[in-house]
């Protein structure tokens, strides 16, 4: 007796995401394949800061030759047929497609690595004199919570 509950196919990819100026920057990130390019690059705005359209997207197979430029906004993501698993053993699955974003803009938050090495950010400095005329800092408020605990440990 056949089932009663059909389950609709998936219609979804998993693909892993790489990005030109942000090396740390990998995710899996699950799109339908009815999304049109313009949505996947919306959807990947939120996840890396890149602007749509200042955004060109890669797609590569698992040996990282490029498939395709994904130029066309208007086609769905499943228009290039992206693939997510070897389906000829589950136990050794693994991705077999990624998406290359390519930042065009080169004023934009990714680029000069400013999202990754922190050595680039100027940090906030004091002077010890500036520090003590402040009206409450850490100091006085540690003195201040020790001179009413006198019997807690000073270490």
């Amino acid at each position: 007796m056949a089932s009663l509950l059909h389950l609709p196919a998936d219609d979804s990819v998993l693909l892993v995401v790489t990005h030109s100026n942000i090396k740390s920057f990998s995710p899996e990130i699950r799109f339908s394949l009815q999304m049109s390019v313009e949505a996947v690059k919306e959807k990947l705005w939120r996840k890396c800061g890149t602007a749509v359209e200042s955004m060109l997207l890669e797609l590569h197979d698992d040996a990282g030759s490029k498939i395709a430029d994904l130029s066309d906004n208007l086609r769905p993501l499943g228009f290039y047929s992206p693939q997510d698993r070897f389906v000829s053993s589950p136990l050794l699955a693994r991705y077999v497609y990624r998406l290359h974003i390519i930042d065009l803009d080169p004023s934009s938050v990714t680029s000069g690595g400013w999202l990754e090495d922190t050595s680039l950010v100027e940090k906030y400095t004091i002077s010890e004199e500036a520090y003590s005329k402040l009206d409450s800092n850490f100091r006085k408020f540690k003195e201040k919570m020790i001179s009413q605990n006198p019997t807690h440990d000073k270490k």
